[in-house]
């Protein structure tokens, strides 16, 4: 009752003001109704808030009291409640203000005021403080206090009145928001504020510390303007600045006083922009200056935002070289088909050949300073701060777009790669049900003998049955002409280079021996001996070092151990001819006991059958090498490895051969001293794409190499290559029981160096000849996958890895989900890219995810084939229920996802949400939301569905717009590590790449549960989620999408529309949760997929 009174009083009080606002005699009775309501609203927060709640008119009269009221006193209370309302509740409240008209009416007020001589110093405080809490939030802030003659008003009160600090404060405050815009900035230049800014800042002093950072901190906006850059370089400010700078750095021992050092260095930052303003810094000897501060501030952690402002300085400044190349083109020249009619590409083949493509044009950019006239120009640049310019505002291009785009008729090429859409399985035998054991002896033709690839039988081995041995052909489609030089042996092929390295690296005999002896052909198959219940593979390298000479206790043999079984022992190898620890030593002592687990599934490594396929690969070098990690293959180390601290974050990987002979086959973080920065050399624009003013980049980091006369390769990330793909899709089929899993491995073109793509269909096969059962087949809904469009993101591939491995295995949840959809899966779509050893680009040259919108079927063929099977299934009515492209992300951290909404992208950009009458269901939040449930990497504060302008021709906005795929992602996994859940700290690996690619399969049952109650019209309480998202009931439009019913869905948790936030705190699932091994009724229980993900 006391709230309601509490209400009602306030209530009262803003009725009562409200009447005495229309009759103006009733000054006195204003005065004391506004001293009750600021009584009420210093005491009470639920008064402020009662006042500022929507569709509360509480400001609107105190806003309109204060722009008729002639009363002083009347005018300060109104003031100070504004004040007190605005300084809590954070921007929201002050948004509410600007929403109401306060920034106009408080212009206006300012103005007035200062026709009083000498105006009222508390009137302009208070009018100050708040108008530069407000400013911030009104797009036309800038243009209004112009309009309103407000800027020199508030100039030349600091003018008049620079002892008084308490007036000074709120007006420079007021400076700083009038200055972030560019037109302004300009304006206040001329009437002498740069001037002023450097009467108010000064060498170290206790006092007035606050006065100096606003002073600091407008000085920095204002110098962001040529016009007042050029101007504190005439008058000498750049010395000044470095001076000031010293003297704070060598008084502030303690460090209270860094955003101080930091505003002087934001300064620098702005000035140093002009080529004037970099030329006297270096006159000035601001790099020795900058340099010796920053070694002083290394030793302390919070000095690193000065560390790396000064840093960021001193490389603008430092001169320019042109890199020391005679041209950046590459020695080998691929000869394109049809030369593209646009773009960078275009570009370079239209350039005249004596074009200088190093040029340096470091600042040429900077030769032309424009004038303050060019700069008013730009009416209001303010808004830049608000919206991202590249968000998608047309409502009409975010709207789905579904046109077939090719011919039915065109489009039946695709028929024959969907077999599965007729198949009647007459000639299949479908009554076993039983897994089939992985046990085969392949044997390719031509000279090269594959070793047997058969599984050891041991007592954790779930796919064998004791005493069975199957054994199964394998064959391998090859090229009509066989590649010349087949039978020659990779020691002759490397005969000249490994002499080379023996002499320079002084590498010891006995390895050089035993890598000289891996061989093109004719390795013998080493089939174990004396095992009786079943085959065991001997992995048995051809390398003599690896035999072993004498007994271990817990392995038969150790060479079969390195790539083979479940379980990798890694202790003492008994090998000769390789360098091995001392018992004590530290590295040894460390792993003695730890094991490798293998997820349950056939090894997918195999040496020589890696090799057998390199040589049908087609390279523009025209390679002839393997490289060692890619013939002994990765398997991941049994330990974590953590992010570094400092300096930060992510190490390159190193593999060392003598290791991998140590039966330590794989790639380690390794480095130290990382750094990775711009340097000195500046690109030209024409190898820049025409952009202008772009750098080179330098990675530098130190490493202890763990053995002498060793080979050490280093990567950017785990390298996953064009044939170990083909390797692993040839193991899985080889492996797979036809009687249970449907697998197809077609080729959906030649890319445009001739290898082939490879296209994956994966489903279970039909329970029986029973028409239902067909039926039931034919009409499961597609999932369609895709990878690696980008070759340096090889992380990709290791998730779909994981993805193939986990759809291929004998886990009931796979056999489920493999019942519930038909994978098609395009696992490589830039296969030419990732040979070459590109890092984002094809063979012509360009981005293949920038093609989606018109590929060119001759330039682009992987792209313009896939688009080509997704409008197929768009023709056929068989749109698939997800499509998702995966992609690394060499930024941020975690694994995310991007997708795309209308509504969200909207909502990000319009002022009135509210406004969009778009019905959208909002599905497409639905998986990412499960897959932060049940995977430790995934973060689902940073996935996005706002769709950008310069991401209109991706996979993702292509599918979701032209196809109509609702659930289109694009799927980003960190290069780095993860800072949330499980791997908190952690850098990734592999065995969390393919972790979070099985976790994605698990993710789509869960996501089946809830799409199949769509489907079948189940409760809708399946799809609230316990309510805390959608409050509304759903109608079914099609199988794979909802519509709500009303426009806009109540969300009670506050989605955060920003693809940088990073704050959203998750329900933790339980740790010891294990769904992978939990049957598929489990997977599916209803209590789980009605209690856990608000998509």
């Amino acid at each position: 009752s006391s709230r309601l009174a509490n209400n009602s009083r306030i209530v009262g009080l803003l009725a009562q003001l409200e009447k005495i606002n229309t009759d103006s005699t009733e000054s006195d009775n204003a005065r004391y109704v506004t001293s009750k309501i600021l009584h009420l609203a210093q005491s009470q927060e639920k008064t402020r808030r009662e006042m500022t709640t929507k569709g509360s008119t509480g400001v609107e009269i105190l806003l309109l009291t204060l722009e008729n009221t002639k009363d002083l006193q009347t005018t300060l209370n109104i003031l100070s409640i504004l004040t007190e309302l605005v300084s809590t509740g954070g921007g929201r409240r002050a948004s509410f203000l600007v929403a109401k008209g306060g920034s106009q009416i408080l212009l206006q007020l300012l103005m007035n005021a200062s026709k009083d001589s000498p105006p009222h110093e508390e009137v302009m405080v208070q009018a100050h403080s708040i108008l530069a809490k407000i400013g911030p939030k009104d797009k036309k802030f800038g243009v209004k206090a112009r309009i309103n003659g407000a800027l020199n008003i508030t100039l030349n009160l600091v003018k008049q009145h620079l002892q008084n600090h308490r007036l000074v404060l709120p007006c420079l405050q007021l400076l700083r928001v009038y200055s972030a815009n560019s037109v302004n900035s300009v304006s206040l230049g001329k009437n002498g504020i740069v001037e002023l800014m450097f009467k108010i800042i000064g060498p170290f002093s206790k006092k007035n510390s606050g006065l100096m950072k606003v002073a600091l901190d407008t000085l920095a906006a204002l110098l962001k303007s040529k016009t007042n850059a050029r101007r504190a370089v005439d008058r000498g400010y750049v010395q000044v600045l470095l001076t000031i700078y010293v003297d704070w750095h060598r008084h502030d021992s303690r460090h209270r006083n860094v955003l101080i050092r930091k505003g002087i260095l934001q300064s620098l930052k702005s000035v140093t922009n002009i080529k004037l303003g970099r030329k006297a810094f270096i006159d000035a000897n601001g790099m020795k200056i900058l340099y010796n501060t920053s070694q002083e501030c290394l030793a302390a952690r919070t000095l690193d935002s000065l560390v790396n402002t000064s840093s960021l300085i001193m490389r603008k400044c430092f001169p320019k070289n042109r890199l020391p190349l005679p041209t950046i083109k590459s020695s080998f020249h691929f000869q394109l088909p049809v030369i593209p009619m646009t773009g960078p590409v275009a570009q370079l083949y239209s350039l005249p050949p004596e074009v200088d493509d190093v040029v340096d044009e470091s600042d040429d950019n900077d030769d032309i300073d424009l004038e303050a006239e060019n700069e008013i120009e730009n009416e209001d640049d303010l808004d830049k701060n608000f919206k991202n310019d590249d968000i998608e505002t047309d409502i009409n291009k975010l709207k789905p777009l579904q046109v077939p785009g090719r011919s039915i008729e065109d489009l039946k090429m695709y028929e024959h790669l969907f077999p599965e859409l007729v198949d009647d399985f007459q000639g299949c035998d479908l009554i076993s049900k039983e897994p089939k054991p992985f046990v085969f002896e392949g044997k390719v033709r031509g000279p090269i003998v594959v070793p047997t690839a058969g599984e050891e039988a041991s007592g954790n081995s779930g796919s064998l049955r004791k005493g069975v041995v199957t054994k199964e052909k394998m064959s391998f489609r090859r090229d009509e002409k066989d590649i010349k030089g087949n039978d020659r042996t990779l020691s002759q092929q490397l005969d000249g280079q490994n002499r080379t390295v023996s002499s320079a690296h002084g590498l010891n005999n006995d390895i050089v021996k035993a890598l000289d002896r891996i061989t093109l052909q004719n390795i013998p198959s080493q089939i174990g001996q004396g095992l009786t219940t079943g085959v065991r593979k001997d992995y048995s390298l051809p390398l003599t070092v690896l035999m072993c000479t004498k007994s271990c206790p817990h392995n038969s043999t150790c060479g079969n151990t390195l790539f083979e079984g479940r379980t990798v022992q890694l202790g003492k190898l008994c090998c000769t001819g390789v360098e091995t620890e001392d018992e004590d030593s530290e590295s040894n002592s460390s792993v003695e006991h730890a094991s490798v687990e293998i997820p349950d599934a056939p090894t997918l490594h195999d040496p020589d059958l890696y090799i057998e396929i390199v040589k049908n690969t087609k390279s523009v070098p025209e390679y002839s090498e393997v490289a060692y990690p890619d013939y002994f293959g990765h398997i991941p180390p049994p330990f974590k490895e953590p992010i570094l601290e400092r300096p930060y974050g992510m190490q390159p990987l190193m593999y060392s051969v003598q290791e991998a002979l140590n039966a330590r086959p794989w790639w380690i973080r390794m480095g130290t001293d990382i750094c990775y920065y711009k340097n000195h050399f500046s690109r030209s624009s024409v190898a820049a794409g025409g952009q202008k003013g772009k750098s080179y980049y330098t990675i530098t980091f130190t490493v202890n190499f763990p053995h002498k006369d060793d080979v050490c390769y280093f990567a950017y990330h785990y390298p996953y290559t064009y044939s170990a793909l083909q390797m692993h899709l040839q193991k899985l089929e080889s492996a797979h029981n036809p009687q249970q899993i449907y697998f197809r491995k077609d080729v959906l073109c030649e890319t445009l160096s001739g290898n082939s793509c490879p296209l994956v269909t994966i489903t279970a096969m039909p329970e029986s000849h029973y028409y239902e059962h067909i039926c039931q087949f034919r009409n499961r809904p597609y999932i369609f996958l895709s990878a690696r469009v980008h070759p340096g993101e090889t992380n990709a591939s290791w998730v779909m890895k994981g993805t193939l491995e986990y759809l291929m295995s004998n886990n009931p949840a796979a056999q489920c989900l493999r019942e519930s959809y038909i994978f098609k899966i395009i696992p490589m779509l830039n296969p030419d890219g990732v040979i070459n050893g590109n890092h984002r680009c094809s063979l012509s040259g360009e981005d293949l995810n920038r093609q989606w919108q018109s590929p060119n079927p001759d330039l682009h063929p992987t792209i313009y084939h896939t688009k080509g099977l997704l409008q197929y299934l768009a023709a056929v009515k068989r749109l698939p229920l997800v499509y998702c492209d995966y992609h690394g992300h060499s930024r941020k951290k975690n694994v995310f996802m991007y997708g795309c909404s209308i509504k969200e992208t909207v909502w990000h950009t319009s002022d009135n949400a509210a406004s969009c009458d778009v019905v959208e269901d909002v599905g497409y939040r639905t998986l990412p939301k499960i897959l932060s449930h049940i995977a430790p990497a995934f973060c689902m504060s940073s996935c996005s569905f706002v769709v950008e302008k310069s991401k209109e021709s991706t996979a993702r906005v292509v599918v979701w717009r032209e196809i109509g795929v609702q659930r289109s992602y694009t799927m980003e996994s960190t290069l780095c590590g993860c800072d949330q859940g499980k791997y908190k700290g952690l850098q990734i690996g592999t065995r969390e790449l393919e972790e979070m690619g099985a976790k994605f399969c698990i993710g789509l049952l869960r996501l089946k549960r809830l799409t199949s109650s769509m489907e079948y019209n189940l409760p809708s309480s399946l799809l609230d989620f316990d309510n805390d998202l959608i409050d509304s009931s759903c109608k079914v439009t099609s199988p794979t999408t909802y519509v709500l019913d009303e426009d806009e869905p109540r969300f009670l948790e506050e989605v955060d529309y920003s693809a940088e936030s990073n704050d959203e705190i998750d329900i933790e699932l339980p740790e010891n949760a294990d769904y992978e091994n939990s049957a598929p009724e489990e997977v599916l229980s209803d209590s789980e997929s009605s209690r856990t993900y608000p998509p």
